[in-house]
């Protein structure tokens, strides 16, 4: 290895003698220099050198190389200010070596690791930089190694068509792709692009000489000016005889005919390429749509019958696919804006266009999905009409969008189609309307059906009643709070306690302040406890109701009842936790009581779950701080006897 180091090292002496010559590096920095380089060459004679020793080497050497040209146009500054004249200096060694030795080590690097894509892209980008010669070898290995790669043809095609001006090479290259990766969408749609752009280069080329005029790009500014021209063309009658207009009126025939040829001949290609490409990828949705994005971008012959033919075989091919109704639909206001039609009663007209698009689209495919693109896109309405109006009042477009929107959930809910986040954004719209009765029959509704076990829709059911309730005064009457009480009972007795958690939540703060209710409600949740038992970790109804009592009444009442928790079958460790976290607080504080209750809750809890490591790990700190050295290595001893298995975690009762 060292040998070859050496060799390699031996090799850079011309190049270091001309930077020393030329007053580039002192022979200090130079010897630094030959450091690093013996550091990185070795790391690269490893067994298994890592890409990064390449990737860092190659980094140094290119920063060497920026700073030497730096100083070497700081050279040439230096000797104009003395007066000497410029003269075009002959390049050295030492001008090619870095190049060549960057070019050397990623070679090396790719033929190390081969299936590093981003690695060889790097290679690509420092070869077109310094445009050194060794492009088209480069990307002739990258191809031979990575031939499913379609960035691979596409960056290739890309590099002769527009650096290397080869536009054979670069279409053998895009159909040689096509060949190897059919199913690539982006290499159709580049090839299309490819083509087309070779095209308007030909007619650019053609204007230039003065033989054609025009362009195969559309562009909507020319397409306003022609269109005034010719309703004013009275104004531009020449005054010169007839003779001239008439060859005036000959020479735009010819040029008109040019064109034609032009954008018949993209027209044809445009027609080849969506044949091939829709062969090869019959269920791509997105490749359609960018052939339709091309073609409205250019000019070409038959254009609205090319345009035609793609929407019928999208209707033929995606009409049970939501997503191909939201983008018609939606296409229909995108023609709007290209067309320019900005007027208030021209974009209604196009949005009831859409409307009857997405009328059809529910009756096609009558799915979850279909209503909410439908709905976003009323929603999106309502929300540019709002901000198109300076007044919070909406416009008269704006309230028929809502009542469509109305109608549209009551259609899903007739065909069977509102899922419990339609049914939830349904209430939800209903009350940013101000609509809190109407909000409140439908979520009431919702909720006998076939969403009854929906959490989402029964907390927005009783918010809503909550809101109407306490929509005149802030305290509820006591009918009113009965009322509120019962919905909660009949959510809560059918539910588990993990699934209505949020439930459980909300009613406690509602009714923390009604001392009747929240005394049923604590009832309430000791039945839920004995029904569905503690949760051991995770969210817990019994360490909730705790903490809220000791918040509302104070710690004799939650003592009182954590008891009353902790009689039951299976009150869950969360429980234990809490309730001895509570007491050992205490305990630190001084109070002699909580320290004997904290540990009466440690015993219970062990007695139950005597492998819990962190319990008695738990239990062992406690007695440390509040209690002795002697009950301390008891609960350690307890513990070695008790977890057999894991007693390795408990080598000295320090480390307990």
């Amino acid at each position: 290895m060292a040998d070859v180091v050496q060799y390699r090292l031996e090799r850079m002496v011309d190049e270091l003698d001309d930077l020393e010559s030329r007053g580039i590096f002192t022979r200090r920095e130079i010897a630094e220099i030959v450091k690093q380089r013996r550091k990185f060459e070795y790391r690269l004679k490893r067994p298994s050198p890592l890409k990064q020793d390449f990737i860092a080497y190659i980094d140094y050497e290119t920063q060497l190389d920026a700073l030497r040209r730096l100083r070497k146009k700081a050279a040439t500054r230096e000797l104009l200010r003395q007066g000497k004249k410029k003269t075009k200096t002959r390049k050295s060694v030492s001008d090619f070596a870095p190049v060549s030795r960057i070019m050397e080590i990623y070679r090396l690097a790719v033929m190390r690791y081969k299936g590093d894509v981003e690695l060889w892209f790097r290679y690509l980008e420092f070869c077109r930089q310094r445009k050194n010669g060794r492009m088209k070898k480069v990307l002739a290995q990258v191809i031979r190694f990575h031939p499913k790669l379609p960035g691979v043809w596409i960056y290739a095609a890309a590099w002769e068509f527009d650096h290397n001006l080869n536009v054979a090479a670069a279409r053998a290259l895009m159909q040689s792709g096509l060949r190897m990766c059919p199913n690539s969408e982006d290499l159709w749609v580049e090839y299309l692009r490819m083509e087309l752009t070779y095209l308007n280069k030909l007619k650019a080329r053609k204007v230039a000489l003065g033989e054609d005029k025009g362009t195969l790009v559309r562009d909507k500014k020319d397409a306003d000016e022609k269109q005034w021209k010719e309703e004013n063309k009275d104004l531009f009658m020449s005054l010169d005889d007839e003779d001239k207009e008439n060859n005036d009126h000959v020479s735009d025939e010819e040029s008109e005919k040019k064109l034609d040829l032009f954008s018949e001949h993209a027209s044809g290609l445009l027609k080849t390429v969506y044949s091939g490409a829709i062969q090869a990828l019959p269920s791509s949705f997105s490749l359609r749509k960018q052939f339709l994005e091309i073609l409205e971008s250019i000019e070409v012959a038959d254009s609205e019958e090319l345009r035609s033919e793609i929407l019928r075989d999208m209707k033929r091919d995606f009409s049970a696919d939501p997503e191909y109704w939201d983008w018609l639909a939606r296409l229909e206001m995108s023609d709007a804006s290209i067309t320019g039609e900005k007027n208030e009663d021209a974009m209604h007209s196009r949005l009831q266009m859409a409307v009857q698009v997405y009328e059809e689209a529910i009756e096609a495919v009558p799915s979850a999905t279909m209503f909410k693109l439908y709905i976003n896109f009323l929603l999106d309405a309502i929300a540019s009409e709002r901000g198109e109006v300076e007044a919070f009042s909406l416009s008269d477009h704006a309230s028929s969008y809502i009542s469509d929107i109305l109608k549209v959930y009551e259609k899903a809910e007739t065909t069977g189609c509102l899922t419990e986040e339609l049914a939830c954004q349904c209430i939800s719209f209903y009350t940013q309307l101000g609509r809190l009765e109407e909000a409140k029959k439908v979520a009431e509704n919702l909720c006998s059906g076939k969403l009854l076990d929906s959490v989402q829709l029964w907390l927005l059911r009783v918010s809503v009643e909550i809101r109407c309730i306490t929509k005149d005064s802030l305290s509820p009457s006591k009918a009113d709070a009965l009322s509120i009480f019962e919905l909660f009972r009949t959510v809560l007795t059918k539910m588990s306690i993990s699934e209505a958690e949020s439930l459980w939540i909300m009613a406690l703060k509602f009714f923390a302040n009604q001392k009747k209710s929240f005394e049923k409600l604590i009832e309430l949740s000791l039945k839920a406890v004995a029904k569905y038992g503690g949760s051991e970790n995770g969210f817990s109804l019994s360490s909730a109701v705790v903490n809220f009592i000791l918040q509302k009444d104070g710690l004799k009442h939650a003592r009182e009842v954590y008891k009353r928790f902790l009689a039951l079958p299976h009150p869950g460790l969360a429980l234990y936790k809490n309730c001895i976290e509570l007491e050992s607080n205490l305990a630190s504080l001084g109070n002699e009581d909580s320290l004997v209750n904290t540990r009466k809750l440690y015993e219970a809890a062990l007695a139950t779950y005597d492998q819990d490591t962190s319990l008695w790990k738990d239990y062992h700190s406690v007695e440390t701080k509040l209690g002795t050295s002697e009950t301390a290595a008891a609960i350690y001893w307890r513990a070695r006897k008790s977890l057999k298995d894991s007693a390795v975690d408990f080598t000295s009762p320090d480390q307990l």
